[in-house]
């Protein structure tokens, strides 16, 4: 079972000698997971503050400065993993050090037919150009969506999957998915040693993150014109993240 990692804390909570060790002990759970085949992809994304979030209204684009939603924890990476079940997967996220501080969402990801290849293995290969890798966190309400009708949602997951293979045919995609619903995550903390498991998500908004897609593009401006592209912008929003470049950390190992 495939699973979504949410990695959510406040980014004040950690100095910079902390957020190392953070990174370090979680790229070392990484190789771990790797060695089992249990890691699919995994990475911190760059602060809130450099983010941009995507709507479309009419037809016309509204482009904020900012992340989707403005609370004391943001999420800060994610991992993708391939698990048993639930339960293995609350165990890699209760030894997240992020779970230390902040929460661990759980998300299963939801098998849509159409989508390209996964191009994973080939993301920290790509040295040929100077392209830079983004995630769109697409945020969505889940009950306009039941209210739309099933049609409607599935004319809009049409299109999604059309533009992951537009991305593709011009080797920008690397990876989407849509998640099951909110009402199917678990969110997990560890508070002075004690793990807490809680179903639900990490916060309760009329709007959530519905599904992902990791790109390929020039830089923010590049990656905005392509979010706007995606069917969610238009009901809902699309928040554009820069994935952070762990390749400095690795080379001073």
């Amino acid at each position: 079972m495939k699973y979504m990692l949410l990695i959510y804390s406040p980014e004040n909570a950690w100095i910079p000698e902390e957020w190392k060790q953070c990174v370090e002990v979680s790229m070392q759970i990484c190789e771990e997971m790797a060695a089992k085949g249990q890691l699919i992809s995994a990475a911190p994304l760059h602060p809130v503050a450099t983010a941009s979030t995507v709507r479309v209204r009419e037809g016309k684009r509204f482009i904020t400065a900012g992340p989707f939603a403005e609370t004391t924890e943001q999420l800060g990476g994610y991992y993708l993993i391939d698990v048993e079940n639930l339960d293995e997967a609350i165990s890699i996220s209760s030894r997240l050090p992020p779970a230390l501080k902040g929460t661990v969402e759980i998300r299963p990801l939801f098998k849509l037919d159409g989508l390209p290849a996964e191009k994973h293995t080939a993301e920290s290969s790509n040295t040929e150009t100077s392209l830079k890798k983004f995630m769109f966190l697409c945020y969505d309400d889940e009950e306009a969506w039941r209210n739309a009708g099933e049609q409607a949602h599935h004319a809009a997951m049409h299109e999604a999957v059309a533009l992951t293979r537009r991305l593709d045919a011009v080797s920008q995609y690397i990876s989407a998915s849509p998640l099951h619903p909110v009402a199917t995550a678990t969110s997990i903390r560890v508070r002075n040693g004690q793990r807490i498991v809680t179903d639900g998500p990490f916060a309760e908004t009329s709007e959530v993150m519905g599904g992902y897609y990791l790109i390929l593009a020039k830089d923010q401006s590049d990656a905005v014109e392509i979010a706007a592209e995606h069917s969610g912008a238009r009901a809902g929003a699309v928040e554009v993240r820069q994935i952070f470049d762990l390749t400095s950390l690795q080379q001073n190992e």
